[in-house]
């Protein structure tokens, strides 16, 4: 069979009108119908593009001349928007970022899902939506005898040394510059990826965006960290607001961020926040949504679809430090709590006991191991909400909830591909998806969560 030749060669230049953006936001360009990929393009906008890489089905393109731009494409605020791998929509307008992540919401529901009767509602944004997030963590790296920290460049692991980061949270900027200087002025060395040696691999910084408490936290490849007495103390004087002073030890070679060793190096184990009036501790290794604001429009949107009356019994899967679980807690008679993280389930115990909260439940495990657990014990849910990482929901925690039968269903989602992938599983199985309200959760990124509310047929 002779072999199908690509309409486009590498290094060659074309016309092209952009037609789409892909869910990580590069342009979508087509040369005979073939999709070249165009990081910095916008639908509708007319181009010359140079071809960079051709594949068996697709190709690359970098933007060379913009013919007839976006009426929705603005100047990136950012210095070093263009480098960095941060974020991807900074020259589309924020009107235009919501406009696109509903776009969509609507294709994945319709060409992954097969839902099209289904209402999806405008993606619910932020008034200001800049400096949100409430963790960095930076690598750290060495230029010219100095020390550098910030993200990666594109597709790279070039650090961009940033002295600010616009949708980070201002106090997170303080942070990792002060302890950049710092370790600088004590000498500490940066981790080499390519050769495995150095100290200080990252810096992360949390901040309690309601409680104004700051945690610093050195993730390093060794035990020992030179001058560590005197690190600390310059950092307690010199960082306002610190309570908690971390350092965590990964000595694998590995691009996992965090080790399995983490010790307290001065002041408190956590930092607290607060959510919608609910109060949680924050440790190093707490996974904790980045967006307070927004969370608390996400929780309550799933707490309106769960429609309790203080009657009910819910079951969380996939429930982390509680958060989610401890909002339905005030509203429902009994809150079943799971997940597989051992210390989450103890933070979520932790969050439970602080904020008073005496009907929720929590057990370590997969939520298609204890929930079906639950069932023989006789649990009967009236209503399951899972907020499942981006693979999505284990197809046996699906098959199980189709057997309990709870009358509803609330599904959060960080990927609208597998949300629409499972809708249709629980569809097949007899639910019926009613709406789904999309929340920008991470603004001048390429994601978007969801909240779906399903019920029983």
């Amino acid at each position: 069979m002779a072999k199908i030749e690509a309409p486009v060669k590498k290094n060659e230049y074309y016309d092209v009108v952009f037609e789409d953006l892909t869910h990580d936001g590069a342009g979508v360009a087509k040369v005979d119908g073939f999709p070249i990929f165009v990081a910095n393009g916008l639908p509708e906008e007319r181009a010359k593009i140079k071809v960079i890489k051709v594949k068996k089905g697709y190709g690359y393109g970098r933007l060379v001349e913009l013919y007839q731009p976006s009426p929705d494409r603005i100047d990136a605020p950012c210095a070093v928007y263009k480098q960095c791998g941060g974020c991807q929509l900074q020259h589309l307008s924020y009107e235009g970022q919501l406009k696109a992540k509903h776009k969509h919401v609507q294709e994945v529901m319709t060409r992954i899902g097969k839902i099209t009767n289904v209402t999806i509602h405008p993606v619910l944004g932020m008034k200001d939506p800049w400096r949100y997030r409430n963790k960095a963590q930076v690598p750290v790296g060495e230029r010219d005898g100095g020390l550098v920290a910030g993200f990666y460049q594109q597709r790279t692991h070039d650090i961009i040394d940033m002295q600010a980061c616009l949708i980070q949270q201002e106090m997170n900027d303080v942070v990792v510059q002060t302890v950049k200087n710092i370790c600088e002025a004590y000498g500490v060395e940066p981790y080499d990826e390519a050769t495995h040696r150095g100290t200080l691999r990252h810096i992360m910084a949390r901040y309690g965006a309601a409680t104004k408490e700051v945690m610093v936290v050195l993730i390093t490849r060794t035990k020992e960290l030179p001058h560590k007495k005197k690190i600390v103390q310059a950092i307690a004087e010199q960082v306002p607001n610190v309570k908690s002073i971390i350092q965590n030890i990964n000595p694998k070679r590995t691009n996992v961020i965090m080790g399995d060793e983490t010790n307290v190096l001065w002041g408190a184990e956590y930092i607290y926040d607060d959510i919608g009036g609910i109060q949680f501790a924050i440790s190093a290794r707490s996974f904790y949504q980045v967006n307070p604001e927004q969370t608390r429009v996400l929780y309550e949107k799933a707490l309106e679809y769960a429609q309790l009356t203080r009657e009910e019994t819910v079951i969380d899967a996939y429930c982390g430090i509680g958060t989610i679980s401890l909002f339905l807690a005030k509203k429902a008679k009994k809150v079943y709590g799971v997940e597989i993280v051992p210390e989450a389930i103890e933070d979520a115990k932790r969050n439970a006991k602080l904020n008073g909260i005496t009907n929720a439940e929590f057990a370590v495990g997969e939520a298609e191991t204890v929930i079906p657990h639950w069932y023989e014990q006789g649990v009967q849910a009236d209503c399951v909400v899972v907020d499942p990482p981006r693979k999505g929901c284990d197809e046996a925690l699906l098959q199980t909830i189709i057997a309990m039968k709870p009358k509803r269903v609330v599904y959060v989602s960080c990927n609208p591909a597998t949300l629409a992938r499972d809708l249709r599983i629980l569809e097949d199985g007899g639910y019926q998806t009613l709406e789904i309200q999309p929340v920008d959760m991470f603004p001048h990124t390429n994601h978007v969560e969801c909240v779906a509310k399903l019920t029983l047929k």
